[in-house]
């Protein structure tokens, strides 16, 4: 029975060792991606998304409150939403398209590495 256990374990361990080796350009590159997507949006998106969400605010509460919007909770509640929904919608165009990038470019090094020529390749009849 000790001799079944330790064979299941050590075949556990290499499929384990295999699917750790699997990572490819891509994945590399697409966390990479995402990564800097998270330091530009730091950088460059986090005020801007909240000052555009701010001013969006502002036009909806002036529309449902009155133009000179009162410092009442309610219209502060929804510039307050609305700010947090322009950081989001920020942070998700920074993040998804340097993540996408860097798929595309982590694609293309894979398939240059393995010598795939089936990407380039168009078929004349």
């Amino acid at each position: 029975m000790t001799n079944a256990t330790i064979y299941s374990r050590d075949s556990e361990q290499r499929k384990e060792d295999t699917k750790m080796k699997d990572i490819t350009y891509t994945k590399k590159l697409a966390y990479m991606g995402a990564g800097c997507g998270v330091v530009l949006f730091a950088v460059f998106g986090l005020l801007p998304g909240a000052f555009l969400g701010g001013v969006m605010g502002l036009k909806i509460a002036g529309l449902l409150f009155g133009t000179p919007v009162s410092a009442g909770l309610l219209p502060r509640a929804i510039v307050a939403a609305s700010m947090m929904v322009g950081v989001m919608v920020s942070g998700t165009m920074f993040i998804m398209a340097s993540t996408t990038l860097g798929w595309l470019i982590g694609t293309i090094v894979d398939a240059i590495k393995t010598g795939k020529k089936e990407l380039a390749t168009v078929e004349h009849k």
